[in-house]
């Protein structure tokens, strides 16, 4: 018969449908079980981290930037008049002195003003000397008929007198006297007009050689200024120093102003740094600070901060006060840290890979003897160069990683082998 058959067929189905039904739910329960399972903690090598240990104690506040030694004196030479190079006498790095030469200019057209100037002041010279004899000579002819006239009055002063005198007692006419002393009162009249003369012609004299001398005077001053613009072609150091620069070739035409040379003094160097403007902003003038030359630390002080921003810098000059160790020239590349606060008491740490300023970061503390380490939120309060303050989350004597550990951000815990 057929009918057992068919029974124990569908037994078989359902038993089949059963066990493909509960597969399936141990296969979920199985894949819901793993994952409510936390990753393993990965594994790190304690030799490629940096770890630092919580303190307590006094902390300085540093800024650092890089930067270069700079003189503090420097003599730019700008060329006098305008010319052309005809000769470089020296070459930079020498040291010069203020009348070593540096250049030979050439400028045919002011050579040639130069001697025009020098021939017209001569000239005027010249000219001046022939009035002073011409009026000597006019004042002397009038002194002359001066005294001349002077005589005449004094003996007519005595020929009417005289004939006074005879009149008086008789021995002489009336009329002779009177005409003596006509004779005298116009010959005083001829006497005072002749020494008014002689003074307006002195005075006449001084007036004309006073002008001839104003004009030598302008011609001489403009010979002078002919000549010093000549003497300068010839150009000089003007002071002490290394020659730094000298951008000009021979046979180069160069118009006034152009800068010819550039003079330091090298004994006399500051350092210029670069701050970033997010830490330039604590710096004020007179911080104490310290230059790193690679051969020598320097003490210094700020005495500039550039206001304006550079690429993300700001440049600040700091006077050294301390003697230049050997090889300190310009231009030589240093580090530099100015101190911008002292704090006292206080917690603070090695500054993290990532940790700003008044920021909170998430560290590595070390747990279990340092075999390892959970991560956890630290507040930071103000930072320097390589410490930073701890204001929350760490402890004095807690060991933490400041590392870079991003490649780990998925992982609140690992071990440190």
């Amino acid at each position: 018969m057929d009918i057992p058959r068919k029974l124990d067929l569908r037994k078989r189905r359902l038993r089949r449908i059963g066990l493909t039904f509960a597969g399936i739910a141990a296969v979920l329960a199985a894949t819901m079980g793993l994952s409510r399972l936390k990753p393993a903690a990965p594994e790190v090598d304690r030799s490629t981290v940096w770890v630092d240990t919580v303190k307590r104690g006094n902390m300085d506040i540093q800024v650092r930037g890089l930067g270069k030694l700079v003189p503090e004196r420097v003599l730019w030479i700008p060329a006098p008049v305008e010319g052309r190079v005809a000769q470089k006498m020296v070459l930079p790095g020498i040291a010069v002195k203020p009348d070593t030469v540096l250049l030979v200019l050439t400028n045919p057209e002011l050579e040639q003003t130069a001697l025009d100037a020098e021939w017209q002041l001569k000239a005027a010279e010249a000219d001046y000397n022939s009035l002073k004899a011409q009026l000597a000579s006019k004042l002397l002819d009038q002194e002359s008929s001066a005294a001349t006239a002077k005589s005449d009055f004094l003996q007519s002063k005595l020929s009417a007198e005289r004939d006074k005198q005879l009149a008086a007692l008789g021995l002489g006419p009336k009329i002779s006297a009177q005409l003596s002393e006509a004779k005298s009162q116009a010959a005083e009249t001829r006497n005072e007009i002749a020494g008014r003369q002689v003074g307006e012609l002195s005075n006449s004299n001084r007036a004309q050689l006073a002008a001839q001398e104003a004009r030598i005077e302008q011609l001489r001053a403009l010979y002078n200024l002919k000549k010093s613009q000549l003497d300068s072609l010839t150009v000089r150091a003007g002071a002490a120093g290394v020659l730094q620069e000298l951008p000009v070739e021979a046979g180069q035409q160069v118009a006034a102003g152009t800068t010819l040379a550039k003079v330091a003094q090298p004994n006399h160097l500051k350092a210029q740094l670069q701050i970033a403007e997010t830490q330039a902003k604590d710096i004020q003038l007179n911080q104490q600070a310290e230059i790193d030359t690679h051969n020598g630390i320097i003490p210094g002080h700020v005495i500039r901060i550039d206001p304006a921003v550079q690429n993300g810098t700001r440049t600040v000059d700091v006077r050294l006060d301390g003697p230049l160790p050997p090889g300190a020239v310009p231009d030589l590349s240093v580090d530099g840290t100015i101190e911008i606060e002292h704090l006292n008491n206080v917690i603070f740490v090695g500054r993290p890979a990532f940790g700003q300023s008044d920021s909170t970061v998430g560290l590595f503390r070390l747990v279990d003897g340092g075999k390892e380490a959970v991560r956890i939120k630290v507040k930071l309060g103000l930072a320097s160069v390589n410490t930073v303050q701890v204001v929350g989350g760490l402890n004095v004597g807690d060991q933490v990683i400041l590392s870079d550990m991003s490649r780990w951000d998925g992982f609140d815990r690992i071990r440190l082998e």
